[in-house]
């Protein structure tokens, strides 16, 4: 406003300047060439108040705006007042203005006066983030609704408008659409942006798919909730069912997201990654291992001298040794399985057991170790070969020796049952492997 004053100022002295009646000459010697003096003196200084007076006006009805930055108005005069419970104005209203400007030079009659005009930093969402978007202003949040509904890529550019957000309808407040990578310039009045460890991006690796929950729907879908068991038991009751949703749908997705990068609304979406990779499991470690060394002394006795060795767990195994009571004798067996969940089946473990630390803790070890160890306490089927041909099995309790002398009948019969039970739980097993067991020396020593 000083401006203005002063511009008004400047050009009403120039006026009057330029119009200033010259006084009358005193005497003949002052003649004409005094009088056209004073009127060219008068009229050119009248002239650069003007000018003077008309730049000074200018400046206040420009504004240069940075390749970088957007211009944010404020109406301050001559305009009527925001609605009650607004707080973005639309043209004609004071406040903070919809209305934002680009970059370049602007011009408009008393900008800079009826306008609070404030430079802000173009939004800048960097790779592998998203920015969280809450508008300040806007239609209420309808009830039983906590994240307004996402709008798609093609009406992004409206809804990013301030002035056609309100004036069709934006909802107030969280909104599920994200800003992906790149560049906006928006109405920060608006649109508060955040941008932290938060809004990363989700990511998911080759290898692994990710398990959607989620807890927003969209518009226009089917969302019937369906009981899904895993599909390798798919008609055995006792195997896990999780009841399952569309994509798009409130609860957990029927179809799990492939390998690639996401950018989903963590206020909306919760991800599972679940591994679909060939896993290798073993159990190892976790005992002593007793040795009996014998030795002949010169007068040709034998001499027995027991010794022990601490086994400690490996930190790349799973869990220590099973052990199984055979014969009477407690004996640490160790083993390798070799599992896979598949695709399909990720959003029912997940679902129900949760990430792949959960299959090893919760399905997988239990079950390995309760049937090892029901197989080492009931009978062994021996097969009795002629040549490579199978003719006959004979069954009989299982013994200590069994362990060494027929591992590979043990090894068929561990891994077909833990390959049945598995299943049911989503899990796949390709293979299972005994490794060496600590025989109990005393039975060794007739060997030695």
């Amino acid at each position: 406003m000083f401006y203005v004053i002063v511009g008004l100022v400047l050009i009403l002295f120039g006026v009057a300047a330029m119009f200033r009646r010259a006084p009358a000459p005193q005497g003949v010697q002052s003649g004409r060439a005094a009088v056209i003096g004073q009127i060219l003196g008068g009229s050119l200084l009248g002239v650069v108040l003007i000018i003077a007076g008309l730049a000074t006006l200018a400046s206040t009805s420009f504004v240069l705006i940075a390749a970088d930055r957007v211009g944010h108005l404020k109406r301050v005069y001559l305009a009527d007042d925001l609605p009650a419970g607004r707080i973005i104005a639309l043209p004609g209203q004071k406040g903070p203005q919809a209305e934002i400007l680009g970059p370049g030079f602007h011009f408009r009659p008393l900008l800079n006066v009826l306008y609070d005009v404030e430079e802000r930093s173009v939004v800048q969402i960097p790779e592998g983030y998203y920015g969280q978007i809450t508008t300040l202003d806007g239609a209420p949040m309808p009830e039983g609704m906590f994240i307004a509904p996402v709008i798609s890529d093609d009406k992004l550019a409206t809804m990013l408008d301030a002035q056609s957000f309100i004036e069709q309808g934006g909802i107030r407040g969280p909104q599920e659409t994200v800003l992906k990578p790149g560049s906006y310039r928006l109405n920060q009045y608006l649109f508060d942006v955040r941008i932290d460890q938060d809004t990363t991006a989700t990511i998911i690796p080759t290898g692994q798919v990710g398990v959607v929950k989620s807890n927003v729907q969209q518009p226009g879908l089917n969302c019937k909730e369906e009981m899904v068991r895993v599909s390798q038991a798919q008609h055995d009751a006792e195997a896990l069912s999780v009841p399952l949703v569309p994509t798009g749908c409130i609860g957990l997705w029927k179809d799990p997201l492939l390998p690639g990068a996401y950018y989903l609304n963590r206020h909306a979406y919760d991800v599972t990654l679940v591994d679909t990779r060939v896993q290798t499991w073993e159990y190892k470690g976790g005992y002593t291992r007793r040795f009996i060394d014998l030795s002949l002394d010169q007068q040709g006795n034998l001499n027995q001298v027991e010794r022990s060795v601490n086994v400690p767990k490996p930190e790349s195994a799973v869990d220590i040794a099973v052990l199984v009571k055979v014969e009477g004798w407690d004996i640490p067996q160790e083993l390798r399985a070799v599992a896979q969940v598949s695709p399909e089946n990720a959003p029912i473990v997940a679902g129900s057991v949760g990430g792949i630390d959960q299959i090893e803790h919760r399905i997988l070890t239990p079950l390995i170790r309760s049937i090892v160890r029901n197989v080492a306490g009931s009978n062994i089927r021996i097969p009795k070969k002629d040549g490579d041909k199978i003719i006959s099995y004979e069954v009989r309790p299982t013994r200590v020796l069994d362990f060494i002398e027929n591992r590979e009948a043990i090894e068929d019969t561990i891994e077909e049952q833990i390959k049945i039970e598995a299943r049911k739980a989503g899990v796949e097993i390709k293979e299972v492997r005994l490794g060496e067991p600590s025989i109990p020396p005393e039975i060794l020593l007739g060997r030695q």
